[in-house]
């Protein structure tokens, strides 16, 4: 499973970090994708409550 981000998109509510902050995060200013860091029932909600869209998920 691979999750995209759209930066123009995205309205920074910060969902994704708060449902799983170990795979959504900011380092040295960029945002990072770590989908290795929790499960994939996780990732799903978590992406599915983005509420701009921002976030997709490619299978």
């Amino acid at each position: 499973m691979k999750v995209t981000y759209d930066a123009e998109t995205c309205t920074h509510a910060g969902e994704c970090v708060k449902g799983a902050p170990n795979v959504f995060k900011v380092v040295d200013g960029a945002f990072v994708i770590d989908t290795a860091a929790d499960s994939e029932e996780n990732i799903r909600a978590t992406v599915g409550n983005c509420p701009s869209g921002a976030l997709k998920i490619h299978e």
